[in-house]
């Protein structure tokens, strides 16, 4: 196993908690899963966990040197409930198993105002 790539990202919560204020409904169609969503419903305040799924995505997309114009954000899961772990579906998959990605390391912390989410993703290099 080797680190195939690293990504970072950063998401500010008073911008995700606008988004959710103008339109709840397209913001989650667009870009959380079910379990993403659902997770998030349980807190008084979900900005906080969405903004983590949100750079959670981001910084899965840049650790396979990619980004979201080429994957949509439903194909990034990152899941709440625990330690977090990463799930694929579609063309995240299919980009993962190209580059020879098998797992992803990833820290989330988030306060009021920001989530910051670190991941690595490691495998065989091809």
């Amino acid at each position: 196993m080797e680190i195939i790539g690293l990504g970072v990202d950063l998401a500010e919560v008073p911008r995700v908690r606008h988004l959710l204020a103008r339109d709840a409904e397209r913001f989650r169609r667009r870009c959380f899963t079910d379990h993403e969503w659902e997770y998030a419903q349980r807190f008084v305040d979900p900005s906080e966990r969405l903004a983590a799924r949100f750079a959670g995505k981001e910084a899965v997309m840049k650790s396979m040197f990619t980004g979201w114009r080429r994957i949509p954000w439903r194909d990034v899961e990152i899941t709440g409930g625990g330690p977090p772990r990463v799930r694929l579906a579609g063309k995240a998959q299919a980009r993962a198993d190209m580059l020879g990605i098998t797992e992803f390391k990833i820290t989330v912390t988030h306060t009021g105002d920001t989530a910051l989410v670190f991941v690595v993703s490691v495998g065989e290099h091809r």
